[in-house]
């Protein structure tokens, strides 16, 4: 075998092993993406069944320390809680001494982990559950009570909440998840890993199911720990490497100490669990959450950093980001610190907060998952004030009615007794009211206060009229290219008119040159979307292969000119100036000037054959010798 021959041998061999390489890590990366997507939906997806058939109170909070600080829980009054009936007193304490899980089994050690604040504040056990606890009661001395739980009162108010929450948290997880199936890389890594320990989802009825067995509580704990420390890694990871997922060379310091961070976040949260040992942990647990609070304002110094310089369209997306972590990382923070520490209760002596306000901060964390998911798989996006203000619109349709009807609604449910499942059917009926009351009032709202939006929309209003007025082609191609992307301040436009079974671009255009392509094939499956005379999206691939302008000035959106028997020309429009892409009112309002266009076209067309036919007439006239 010649030395040729060899060195391709070799070459190709290196190639194989490669490759296998690769797919080894494809396969290792989709089975761990697999196992963790299946552990989060695992532990958020049971509290569904509270929405039908909720759990059980023992009626008083402890907190890490084991002092009692509330008596009531979610019961209405304290003589309608167990724990108040038993004896407990606010200021007792748990005897976490006699009831330390050492070794980790027993009755003591589960009642334990079964009323401990890092457990969730609320103490939801399992209906029927008898809990035996060892007290150091505030006036001195030890004794031994046993608390029978019982179901409080839900109302329907705190069943919608939930059953938002489970929906948001579970959209959240498989959103992220499918980032990574698409999007494999660091960035979309970090996200899930962080969407799987931060998302709206409730996990009572899964802490219920392994309460009884301590050896499961102390397993699930240490994986929650490292999932903890994983999440808040991931976030800085998520935020050092969007939009383009490529590591940038000033902040490597910070990327090389991204996994001494995730280790320290571990190591709190461990250690705020050692109180299931015997010893207090309270002032750890609220370290924890002020680490949390930490690592979201790093994250968010970062992202506005990292902004400056970025083109356009990458700028407008890093602000859905940096407004999604401004939303939703201190929202889910601060519904943490109510329900796991007495951090909020020492502040505003509260005694009992109710569970659909932690409940509504959860959900208020569904926003950073929506706007990371639109941010990461659209290359352009709208302006991030018109998500903003849906949100804020959504925020009173949902929030006025539960303000005004909670105590009503409330003696409603008492009144009729109605079974769990109707409550469900309600609670689908009131969301899909909610849902179109708020489309209307988000229309109404445009309508009212976004005087950009009025603006542009009486522009191009009047620009409807001068299309019309248009008295020959060039004219009308003219004012349905640079008068639209001037008034909306559009980084391109071009028109292409049929003829000849093909589209022709017979000028320039803002943003397009004599380098771009000048013809379009009417049976491109880019311009599928023709046939249905509505605005369409331009894919990037699709622009990219017909040799569209790149850059800012790629088009995002293709309009039709046609009337209801013919198309006379496509419109292609880029985004704004400041990359933000074309929101769904502006391309409605191109369809109209577009429609206009048709008209214009059509009768422009009929004066060129009217003359025609008049000069034919008159040639023949003459052929004749005159009339």
């Amino acid at each position: 075998m010649s030395g040729w021959a060899e060195h391709e041998v070799v070459q190709g061999s290196a190639a194989g092993t490669s490759m296998r390489v690769r797919q080894t890590r494809e396969l290792a990366g989709n089975i761990l993406l697999i196992g963790l997507t299946a552990w989060a939906l695992l532990m958020i997806s049971p509290d569904l069944y509270r929405v039908v058939d909720p759990l059980a109170s023992a009626g008083f909070a402890a907190d890490n320390d084991g002092r009692i600080y509330d008596v009531r829980g979610p019961f209405a009054r304290q003589m309608d809680s167990p724990a108040w009936n038993a004896g407990l007193r606010v200021g007792d304490r748990i005897d976490l001494t006699a009831m330390r899980c050492t070794p980790p089994r027993g009755v003591a050690c589960a009642s334990l982990l079964s009323v401990l604040g890092g457990m969730g504040g609320v103490q939801l056990v399992r209906p029927g559950r008898v809990l035996t606890l060892a007290v150091l009661p505030a006036d001195g001395g030890a004794r031994t009570m046993t608390v029978a739980a019982k179901r409080p009162p839900v109302s329907w108010l705190s069943r919608f909440i939930l059953l938002l929450n489970e929906i948001a948290g579970i959209a959240f997880v498989l959103a992220a998840g499918w980032l990574v199936l698409t999007r494999p890389g660091a960035m979309s890594w970090g996200f899930f890993l962080y969407a799987i320990w931060f998302n709206p989802g409730q996990n009572f009825t899964y802490f219920v199911l392994l309460q009884e067995r301590p050896p499961l509580v102390l397993a699930q704990e240490l994986a929650e720990s490292l999932a903890h420390g994983a999440a808040c890694a991931g976030l800085l990871l998520f935020a050092l490497r969007f939009p383009g997922d490529r590591p940038e060379r000033r902040w490597r310091y910070v990327v090389r100490g991204l996994p001494a961070i995730g280790a320290a976040v571990t190591a709190m949260q461990l250690l705020s669990f050692v109180n299931a040992f015997g010893y207090p942990t309270e002032t750890i647990a609220r370290a924890t959450f002020f680490a949390d609070y930490g690592v979201d304002v790093v994250a968010v110094w970062i992202l506005l950093r990292r902004r400056h310089g970025r083109p356009p369209q990458d700028y407008q997306r890093m602000r859905w980001v940096i407004w999604g972590c401004l939303i939703g990382l201190p929202a889910y923070v601060l519904s943490g610190i109510m329900g796991s520490t007495t951090l909020w209760h020492a502040l505003w002596t509260q005694a009992s907060i109710p569970q659909h306000l932690t409940g509504l901060l959860l959900l208020i964390n569904g926003v950073l998952g929506w706007f990371v998911f639109e941010a990461v798989r659209r290359p352009r996006i709208v302006s991030v004030s018109i998500p903003l203000r849906r949100i804020t619109m959504f925020g009173l349709v949902l929030s006025v009615p539960a303000l005004f009807a909670h105590e009503e609604i409330q003696h409603l449910q008492e009144t009729l007794k109605l079974p769990g499942w109707a409550w469900i059917a309600f609670a689908s009926v009131l969301l899909f009211v909610i849902s179109r009351l708020h489309g209307l009032l988000v229309e109404l709202a445009d309508h009212v206060f976004n005087l950009t939006f009025r603006r542009e929309a009486a522009q191009l209003a009047a620009l409807g009229h001068e299309i019309l007025k248009a008295d020959n082609i060039d004219a009308i191609e003219l004012l349905l290219t640079e008068e639209p992307a001037r008034r909306l301040n559009l980084a391109s436009a071009a028109v292409f008119r049929h003829g000849d079974g093909a589209l022709r671009r017979h000028a320039d255009g803002l943003g397009w040159t004599a380098m771009t392509t000048k013809f379009l094939d009417l049976h491109d499956t880019a311009l599928d979307g023709l046939a249905a005379g509505r605005p369409f999206q331009v894919n990037t691939a699709d622009a990219e292969r017909l040799g569209f302008p790149v850059g800012l000035a790629t088009p995002t959106v293709a309009v039709p000119v046609r009337d209801r028997v013919r198309c006379f020309a496509i419109a292609l429009y880029g985004p704004h100036i400041s990359g933000a892409d074309l929101d769904a009112d502006e391309r409605a309002m191109l369809s109209r000037i577009a429609s206009d266009g048709a008209l214009a076209y059509g009768r422009a067309e009929t004066e060129v054959l009217r003359r025609r036919v008049a000069a034919l007439e008159l040639q023949l006239l003459e052929g004749r010798g005159g009339p």
